[in-house]
């Protein structure tokens, strides 16, 4: 459908904010190149890598739910997670969104609020996943343990990583450092 629709339907329901910074956050998520996993299935000029605010309005655009998005949200109707009124109380919303995977490591995230910033790289699902089950199994696995599995960062861009696996444990040790990556 139409994503001026989906964003009308957002606004409406659950974030009665503006416009623009809905559609904005909708063409991340449907961007290959800024998304590891994309969520958003967009049809349409979604921008490009060279240009990714270059992306068509939103009456253009169309979009849908992607493949591991349905995933990511496939216990949301079994009693996994509570549900709480939307800002009008006219609906209810979960408090939280289910996932059978740990989201912010596929995607990864940038944030900054007052005094802090974070920038949590992309993984690999299959490295993530396995890395989940590991812990799982022995909750005392320590960072090696996971590392043998979790190789690193994993970027959308298909960007190689020249930093050194000693300076990604210590990235992954500490919280902080920067990856060296070419094109």
């Amino acid at each position: 459908k139409k994503s001026a629709r989906t964003v009308g339907d957002v606004l409406g329901k659950f974030h009665p904010h503006g416009d623009s910074a809905c559609y904005e956050a909708m063409v991340l998520m449907a961007q290959p190149f800024s998304y590891r996993y994309p969520l958003v299935d967009g049809q349409g000029n979604w921008g490009a890598p060279d240009d990714p605010k270059s992306f068509a309005a939103m009456r253009y655009t169309e979009s849908r739910l992607s493949k591991i998005s349905e995933i990511l949200l496939n216990e949301l109707g079994q009693g996994t997670v509570d549900y709480q009124p939307n800002f009008d109380g006219t609906l209810a919303e979960p408090q939280y969104l289910p996932a059978r995977l740990p989201h912010i490591l596929l995607n990864g995230t940038t944030g900054i609020a007052v005094g802090m910033a974070t920038d949590i790289p992309p993984h690999n699902i299959n490295e993530i996943a396995d890395a989940a089950v590991m812990l799982l199994d022995n909750p005392k696995a320590r960072l090696d343990d996971v590392l043998e599995i979790v190789q690193g960062p994993d970027f959308p861009t298909e960007a190689e990583i020249i930093s050194p696996k000693s300076e990604i444990r210590k990235i992954y040790e500490q919280g902080r450092g920067s990856v060296i990556v070419v094109f």
